[in-house]
């Protein structure tokens, strides 16, 4: 899975360079923030966005598979956070509500599209990190187009376990599902990429 790590770099557009650092993982000041958003500060709305939008838009993407979906799902979640502005403080883990939100609107999203032609995900590989060589990048392209292949649902824990370092226990409340449910369906995800670099070596 290593070739896969720069495929989870994705950025929304316009995002700031200090929110492709380490402002996800900083766990200090996410529910002050919370709160001080609940209280009415809307000054605290755009350090909000520069800490969470890259992770939501890699989710978006990988979930819907289109970067124009993506992008709008990301809108609509801070749209959300506007309308349960007054709720905000009472949520406990800030990171995973945002996830969970994402998750359901890029569901809705992808079901509002099902009549459209989503972008391939495996079209998106210009978004991935620049690699240090030419093997890296090759390796990177052909882990994209393999992922790709994966069901959303497959990709969505992938990109859960590996990018948002989240616990299979975490995904399953994150995403609404038991743990054994999360669990499986990452083991599953695995082995079909085993299976597909297999049949492609």
């Amino acid at each position: 899975m290593e070739a896969v790590a720069p495929l989870m770099t994705e950025v929304l557009p316009g995002t700031p360079e200090e929110a492709r650092t380490g402002a996800w993982d900083d766990a200090s000041g996410w529910v002050d923030l919370f709160r001080d958003l609940a209280a009415g500060d809307p000054e605290r709305l755009g350090p909000l966005y520069d800490m969470a939008s890259r992770r939501l838009y890699g989710l978006a993407l990988w979930r819907t598979g289109s970067r124009e979906l993506a992008a709008d799902v990301v809108q609509e979640v801070f749209v959300r956070i506007a309308q349960c502005r007054d709720r905000l403080g009472e949520v406990r883990d800030p990171r995973w509500w945002l996830l969970s939100v994402t998750h359901r609107l890029a569901v809705d999203a992808v079901r509002r599209a099902a009549r459209r032609h989503a972008e391939p995900i495996e079209e998106h590989a210009d978004l991935a990190a620049e690699p240090v060589d030419n093997g890296r990048a090759v390796d990177a392209r052909r882990a994209w187009a393999l992922l790709g292949r994966l069901s959303a649902k497959q990709r969505e824990v992938v990109y859960l376990h590996d990018a948002a370092g989240m616990s299979h226990a975490e995904i399953g409340r994150c995403l609404g599902i038991p743990t054994f449910t999360a669990a499986s369906r990452y083991r599953l995800a695995l082995h079909a990429l085993r299976g597909l670099l297999g049949s492609t070596k």
